[in-house]
């Protein structure tokens, strides 16, 4: 594998991974303007980001993952929206579960509301129960993403896409609730 390094305006080289690996930890430690006492000018590009989970992996062309990291949230509704609206009802969903979806997963951000009791945490508690937002550890983002889309979760109990593959659509397998903890470091040890 090759990485590319540089930044814009800057010849980029072509390196290594074990060299780059080693500049990067070495370039977070030094100041390469050339004045010191004036502003950094130093500038990166954002490759992704992920305030909401599936927003990119599920709704989004792959041709289009770039895109929506190279945007803001500002532009996320009118750039998405018709992605995220459109998708469920290649599934036999009803648009209103798509106009839903692209209400609370747009702009792809995760919300949190200082103002709303700090137990109400949870993904999506903001738009779904009017609670503080963000996320916790034990929170099953993917599964809880998968079960809106192609199960029960926002509407229609009787229409269950999850159930209709050989392999359940609602799931990733991964998380292990019974492995939180309250104290650090929050997880157990796998059994």
């Amino acid at each position: 594998m090759r990485y590319i390094i540089g930044r814009r305006g800057a010849a980029r080289r072509i390196v290594g991974p074990a060299l780059a690996t080693m500049l990067l930890a070495f370039g977070a430690c030094s100041n390469d303007n050339s004045n010191s006492t004036g502003p950094s000018t130093r500038e990166y590009n954002q490759v992704q980001r992920l305030g909401n989970p599936l927003v990119s992996e599920v709704f989004l062309a792959k041709k289009d993952h770039a895109f929506h990291g190279s945007v803001g949230p500002s532009e996320d509704v009118a750039a998405f929206a018709p992605a995220v609206k459109a998708f469920p009802s290649a599934f036999g969903r009803d648009a209103v579960i798509g106009n839903t979806l692209a209400s609370v997963l747009l702009p792809d951000m995760l919300i949190v509301q200082l103002d709303k009791d700090p137990a109400s945490a949870g993904w999506l508690s903001w738009a779904l129960a009017d609670g503080y937002g963000g996320r916790k550890l034990s929170d099953d983002v993917v599964d809880a993403g998968l079960t809106a889309i192609f199960g029960p979760l926002l509407g229609d109990p009787t229409h269950k896409v999850c159930d209709n593959f050989a392999l359940p659509l609602c799931t990733d397998n991964v998380a292990d609730p019974g492995r939180h903890t309250d104290a650090f470091p929050y997880l157990l040890p796998p059994a």
